[in-house]
């Protein structure tokens, strides 16, 4: 596992990053890792987030069609 080290971290960070891990019953250097991990993790977007329910659920056929019709421009009066 790679090792990092981050050089000039302003004091008030550091304490920030101390009473945090602190809060949540982690030790610093946990508390770091778990922000940084969390940082780069890949995000699922919703749209992807909801075919994954889908597809837990066994997927959904759904009969979806365009409509050829113009489209006609909204109007806000």
């Amino acid at each position: 596992m790679a090792s990092l080290t981050v050089r000039n971290l302003p004091d008030a960070t550091h304490r920030s990053l101390k009473l945090r891990a602190q809060q949540n019953g982690r030790s610093t250097e946990a508390e770091i890792r778990l922000i940084l991990e969390a940082a780069v993790a890949p995000r699922l977007g919703l749209g992807s987030a909801l075919a994954a329910v889908g597809r837990s659920l066994g997927g959904v056929d759904l009969d979806i069609r365009r409509d050829a019709g113009p489209v006609e421009p909204a109007e806000f009066e």
